[in-house]
């Protein structure tokens, strides 16, 4: 976890709570937004690193990590004015947004929305056009196997690392403490004792239907941006066989390289002041797997 001075606090938005990280710091704000089900703790490592040239803030999205768990609010329009209630709340005029994954849809909507809010983007291998994504997805040969049972309920926090280990072996390779720390946000616990996930299908939906909606072609965004595509290799869980590992990586070859291509290719097209930094052989979490080039490349172009 992380050992600097920072502030864990709630502000009230939207009649709801949102977790947020401070960090303090002097200079233009810098606020990260997590991706879909992410603690904004799991910044806790790299966030601190830029406090000597700007304040810096990050914000769990509602419906995961300590922020409250709403039934409903998670459209991409009240997903953005959130963010803008928050910079509100939190006396910024404008700020730097950094997002990752899913985030990267609301970093192109708020910009779309309120572009004198921003001063500049960074996309951490952040999602840019969802509806297309989906599409490249339905042909996802996981999707087609068989999913065998899995554990749903665990006696122990290491019997559910173990647990998230097996199933996502991609996080396995970049796995430390920040996620033993966070984990426990995604569980509650059973009268005996034991713990189960959260049930968030509800919430999970909701967010991928507003993002899948939204066309980011639109935007009209003339600001800088700067994007990590992180170039990730097929790491299939180990209860695949041989063969379903071999057509799970064909289509990662055939069909989502290419698509990442063409998706790079658009955003540059559509974000004409962008830069894109391609990291090879890296994870969706590339801020953790390859914190510091994503810090200095990032410190380099904010401070340009």
């Amino acid at each position: 976890m992380d050992t600097s001075q920072h502030k864990s606090d709630f502000v009230n938005v939207n009649g709801i709570n949102l977790h947020y990280l401070d960090w303090g710091g002097k200079g233009d704000t810098l606020i990260f937004l997590t991706g879909m089900g992410c603690s904004a703790h799991l910044f806790d490592r790299i966030a601190p690193r830029f406090t000597d040239s700007f304040r810096v803030l990050a914000l769990t999205r509602r419906g995961q990590g300590e922020s409250d768990y709403p039934e409903s609010g998670y459209d991409l329009e009240t997903l953005v004015d959130d963010v803008l209630d928050f910079m509100d709340s939190m006396n910024v005029d404008k700020a730097i947004l950094a997002g990752h994954s899913l985030a990267g849809v609301e970093l192109t909507y708020f910009t779309e929305k309120h572009p004198a809010r921003v001063l500049k983007l960074v996309y951490l291998d952040a999602v840019y056009d969802r509806k297309a994504r989906m599409e490249i997805f339905k042909n996802h040969p996981l999707n087609k196997f068989p999913q065998p049972e899995l554990q749903t309920e665990f006696s122990s926090l290491d019997e559910y690392a173990a647990h998230i280990k097996y199933t996502r072996p991609d996080l396995a390779k970049i796995w430390n403490e920040l996620w033993d720390d966070v984990m426990i946000f995604d569980l509650t616990k059973t009268p005996q004792g034991n713990y189960v996930e959260k049930d968030t299908t509800s919430i999970g939906r909701q967010m991928i239907d507003g993002a899948t909606k939204y066309n980011p072609q639109h935007a009209n965004i003339r600001i800088p941006a700067l994007s990590f595509v992180a170039m990730t290799d097929p790491i299939s869980p180990p209860y695949l066989s041989a063969e379903q590992k071999q057509t799970a990586e064909i289509f990662h070859r055939n069909e989502w390289l290419p698509f990442r291509q063409k998706e790079t290719a658009q955003f540059k097209e559509d974000i004409p002041y962008a830069k894109v930094i391609e990291i090879a052989d890296s994870n969706h979490y590339c801020f953790m797997s390859d914190e510091d080039l994503v810090y200095e490349e990032m410190r380099k172009f904010l401070l340009e």
